[in-house]
């Protein structure tokens, strides 16, 4: 990881990253229910999601799918950003304990900040897939952004 200073005008329509894979692993899934409280069975309890809910298996929250799809994103430090949030934020499909993510994050969009001119904003689609291809998480990630120059 390094320092990379980006500005507004530096981003381009269309530029896209992608991740290598992650496994998707029962500490991942213990940790996070520790984390956040929710200890529902969808999470933690093999039995009763297989022989009450019909799933074949435990699945992960979609809370830490964010937190990890987002995470894998994140790079080189760009003193010039930060992170503004996410929009429509969908969960496509269950990811499954032992199930391996990749992320794919696309600019789509670069304007003007509405209300500070020193700033812009930058959205980047975030997509993750399963290890079938499956899309199963999908978000904008929008960043607010230092203009070159604009400093004040």
């Amino acid at each position: 990881m390094q320092v990379v200073d980006r500005y507004l005008e530096d981003y381009r329509l269309g530029e896209e990253r992608r991740t290598l894979g992650r496994q998707i692993t029962e500490a991942d899934v213990v940790l996070h229910a520790g984390q956040t409280g929710d200890f529902f069975p969808h999470h933690m309890d093999e039995r009763w999601c297989i022989e009450e809910a019909g799933l074949p298996g435990r699945i992960a929250h979609g809370t830490l799918i964010i937190s990890i799809a987002v995470g894998m994103t994140a790079g080189d430090v760009n003193p010039q950003a930060m992170s503004y949030g996410y929009d429509r934020i969908r969960f496509i499909k269950p990811v499954y304990l032992g199930d391996s993510i990749t992320v794919r994050a696309e600019i789509t969009e670069i304007a003007d900040h509405p209300r500070r001119p020193e700033l812009g904003r930058v959205d980047e689609q975030v997509t993750v897939t399963n290890s079938d291809g499956d899309i199963v998480l999908s978000l904008v990630h929008l960043y607010v952004v230092n203009k070159r120059g604009e400093r004040t």
